[in-house]
């Protein structure tokens, strides 16, 4: 775990590589209970079969906001627990925004004290005053943990962070030493980069981050040497391990070889379907993690994903036209049999 004091030289030094953000499969007649069992293997699936360097938990993609204080404490203690066993050297990240700041805070402190790396701050859902609320609000759980922080600035909060209100929070908290930014303006992450150089470890997924890493943007220092927290174990398996072997050649700076060998092995394969993670019709706009579609990636690829393998309300049902879309895709990438 890194300290709030030695947050940013940790991350400097320690994210590096691919992790995962993990679904959380429900189970029972209306999803109400979590299979820890499927968990577990979702863990040791990630970090030991596919060999991948870390986690990114109870997030967006794992419906942070469909689950009880318990149970996202759980899952934290499960995920530690399991994945270093697996792999002791991973780094794991913990996502502990909450509908409040002391929530926040309980959760925060509840990851430093299981052994968590560091833990991401989404910025809030709730109504929040801009930019100096984000600070409020950051600076308050940074002046009770002693972890090393993340900023995760999603659309689907809400509200996102200007260039220079994400610099400022940097500035005024020590602790807060990675980004996980897939601000929707072009060029934010740059900017984000420019202005503080060296306190951020950067992920900007805005737009396409494949083209990011394909035009250099980590061997400029632009863009992190990591996936801090994607779907990759949804795009390759055990015996197609593309999207490592891509990232792998991006990270060795063999870019002319990654953006070949990116083409002919269809790294984006199973992403061609569009907008099934991102957005629904219902609600034009609006980015959403879509934790069915994500669970029917699963599915599709023999993961376990529990025996109610939808989301939780608020979210909606897959439809079957959605389904057949995502399996298209999947046949058509060569990661599924037709």
């Amino acid at each position: 775990m890194a300290r709030a004091r030695e947050a940013r030289e940790w991350a400097q030094q320690h994210l590096r590589g691919i992790a995962d953000s993990l679904i959380t499969p429900f189970s029972g007649e209306h999803g109400d209970d979590i299979d820890y069992d499927a968990y577990r293997a979702l863990v040791r699936y990630c970090l030991g079969d596919l060999d991948h360097d870390g986690l990114w938990l109870t997030s967006g993609l794992a419906e942070w906001w469909a689950l009880t204080m318990d149970e996202r404490k759980k899952l934290a203690e499960v995920s530690v627990d399991e994945a270093r066993r697996v792999k002791p050297s991973a780094f794991l990240q913990v996502c502990t925004v909450a509908l409040n700041a002391k929530d926040t805070v309980e959760l925060t402190l509840h990851a430093q004290e299981i052994g968590a790396d560091i833990c991401y701050l989404q910025n809030p859902v709730m109504e929040a005053h801009g930019g100096p609320g984000m600070l409020e609000f950051f600076t308050y759980v940074a002046d009770r943990t002693d972890i090393a922080l993340g900023m995760f600035n999603s659309p689907s909060s809400g509200y996102q962070m200007t260039p220079a209100e994400v610099a400022l929070v940097a500035e005024e908290i020590p602790a807060m030493c990675a980004i996980k930014d897939p601000a929707t303006t072009p060029g934010h992450g740059i900017a984000v980069s420019q202005m503080i150089p060296g306190k951020l470890v950067m992920w900007d997924v805005s737009g396409s981050p494949s083209a990011l890493y394909l035009a250099g943007y980590v061997q400029q220092g632009l863009q992190g040497p990591c996936i801090l927290g994607g779907m990759a174990y949804l795009t390759e398996t055990p015996s197609d391990k593309r999207y490592t072997n891509w990232f792998n050649l991006v990270l060795e700076g063999k870019l002319d070889e990654a953006r070949e060998y990116y083409f002919n092995a269809n790294v984006d394969g199973p992403g061609a379907h569009g907008l099934t993670y991102t957005e629904l019709p219902q609600r034009p706009g609006y980015l959403t993690h879509f934790g069915s579609a994500f669970k029917y990636c699963a599915q599709l690829l023999g993961l376990p994903v529990g025996d109610y393998p939808h989301s939780r309300p608020p979210q909606v049902k897959l439809t079957d036209e959605q389904k057949g879309r995502i399996k298209a895709a999947y046949v058509h990438s060569g990661l599924l049999d037709s």
